[in-house]
C-alpha cells in the first residue's frame, strides 16, 4: 500500500487524492492556506467544452473528462453527503447574424460525430429560458454536452470523501522537508509554476489573473451563457455565477478593479439580472502552463516528486481524468498521459 503525499488543496490536489483513496490507498494532502485558497475557489464552474471541429488529443482526452463527470460527481455527492452543484444543463450563445448560424454548421457537424447522440449542438430560434442572451439574429447555439459545477461546494465534498476514505487533509500548514517519504504529488497552482520554473531554468506558465462575481438570480435548471467572452452560469442553489477577465497585467489598486465593468457587460448580455444583489467577489491568479494545456508527470530531477499543475479556465472540467492518469502512474507506473500534457 502505497503512502502518497499531496501537496496543495484545489480541484487537481483534491481530485489526485481522492481517486488515490478510492483505490485503497494511504494519502495526506498538505494546503499552505485553506481548501480552494488559489484559483479553485472562484465561482464560475462553467464545465465547457473545446470546440468539436480541429480535433485533437487535448480535446479528445477533456471530452472523455467531461463525460465522466457525471458518475463522477455523483460518487462524491454520494461518499461525502455534500451536493457538488453538478449539472449538465448546457449552453446558449447568441449568434450575430444569420451568416453566423451558416457557419455552424461544419461545427454541428463535428459535434454529431464525437458527442453523444444525447447531447447534440443545434442552432435554435426558441432558448427556452428565463436567462437567454440578447442575440441580433434572434438565433442561439445551443449545446447539451456542457456542464457547470459549484466550485467551492465541490472542493467542500471531495475533502470530505478523501477523510471518510481514510485519507487526511491538513490545511493552514505548508509542508516542511523531511515530511514525505513515499511519492509526493504537487498541485500548487499559480506558485507552483513559477517554483517548477525556478527549478528547471526555463518558463512553463505563469499566473493569470481572474475575476468573477456571484449574484442572487435563481434559474437553477437553465443552460449557462457565453457571450461577449463571459461565461454566465446559473447554479444550483439560487445563485448565478459571472466572470471571468483573463489579464496577463494585474497591477491594480483593488484586487477586484475590473469586476464591475464584468458586472455591467453581463446586465447587457442577459437584462433580467440588472437589479440583482452582488453576493460575492473574488479575484486570484489562475495556473496557465506556457503550453496551454495542463503540466502532468514526473517533477525531472526529483525522484518521486509528480506534478500535476496548469488548469488554468478547464481545470474542473479536465479534473475527472487527470486523477485517473495521475494514480495510474504514481501507484502503479503506467503513464497514459497524453502528449500534449506531458512535462519535459
Amino acid at each position: 500500500m502505497a503512502s502518497v503525499t499531496i501537496i496543495g488543496a484545489g480541484i487537481f490536489g483534491l481530485t489526485c487524492a481522492w481517486e488515490i483513496a478510492r483505490r485503497g490507498h494511504k494519502v495526506r494532502v498538505f494546503e499552505a492556506q485553506g481548501i480552494g485558497a488559489g484559483s479553485s475557489g472562484g465561482h464560475v464552474g462553467a464545465l465547457a467544452p473545446h470546440v468539436p471541429d480541429n480535433w485533437n488529443p487535448k480535446k479528445a482526452f477533456q471530452l472523455e473528462s467531461l463525460l465522466a463527470a457525471d458518475s463522477f460527481w455523483t460518487e462524491i455527492e454520494h461518499r461525502s453527503g455534500i451536493a457538488t452543484g453538478f449539472g449538465r444543463t448546457g449552453r446558449l450563445q447568441p449568434l450575430p447574424d444569420k451568416t453566423s448560424a451558416d457557419r455552424m454548421q461544419d461545427r454541428i457537424r463535428a459535434a454529431s460525430a464525437r458527442w453523444p447522440a444525447t447531447m447534440p449542438m443545434q442552432v435554435t430560434d426558441d432558448p427556452e429560458t428565463p436567462l437567454a442572451p440578447i442575440s441580433p439574429s434572434g438565433l442561439w447555439l445551443r449545446d447539451g454536452l456542457t456542464a457547470r459545477i459549484a466550485p467551492r461546494a465541490a472542493l467542500r465534498a471531495l475533502a470530505g470523501a478523501i477523510t471518510k476514505a481514510g485519507g487526511e487533509i491538513v490545511e493552514n500548514t505548508p509542508m516542511q522537508p523531511g515530511q514525505t517519504s513515499g511519492p509526493t504529488l504537487w498541485a500548487t497552482g499559480a506558485g507552483g509554476l513559477a517554483d517548477l520554473g525556478h527549478h528547471l531554468n526555463r518558463q512553463v506558465g505563469k499566473g493569470i489573473k481572474g475575476q468573477s462575481a456571484l449574484i442572487r438570480f435563481s434559474a437553477p435548471s437553465a443552460p449557462q451563457v457565453f457571450a461577449d467572452s463571459l461565461h454566465i452560469v446559473p447554479h444550483a442553489d439560487g445563485t448565478t455565477a459571472i466572470g471571468s477577465t483573463s489579464e496577463n497585467d494585474f497591477e491594480h489598486d483593488a484586487p477586484d478593479a475590473l469586476l464591475d465593468g464584468i458586472i455591467a457587460r453581463a446586465h447587457a448580455i442577459c437584462p433580467q439580472l440588472q437589479g440583482c444583489q452582488v453576493i460575492d467577489r473574488w479575484a486570484g491568479l489562475r495556473p496557465r502552463a506556457k503550453s496551454r494545456a495542463p503540466l502532468l508527470g514526473h517533477w525531472p530531477g526529483k525522484a518521486n516528486h509528480f506534478v500535476a499543475n496548469g488548469g488554468f479556465k478547464i481545470g474542473f472540467g479536465m479534473a475527472p481524468g487527470i486523477a485517473t492518469v495521475m494514480a495510474d502512474l504514481i501507484l502503479e507506473g503506467h503513464d497514459a498521459i497524453p502528449d500534449p500534457f506531458r512535462l519535459i
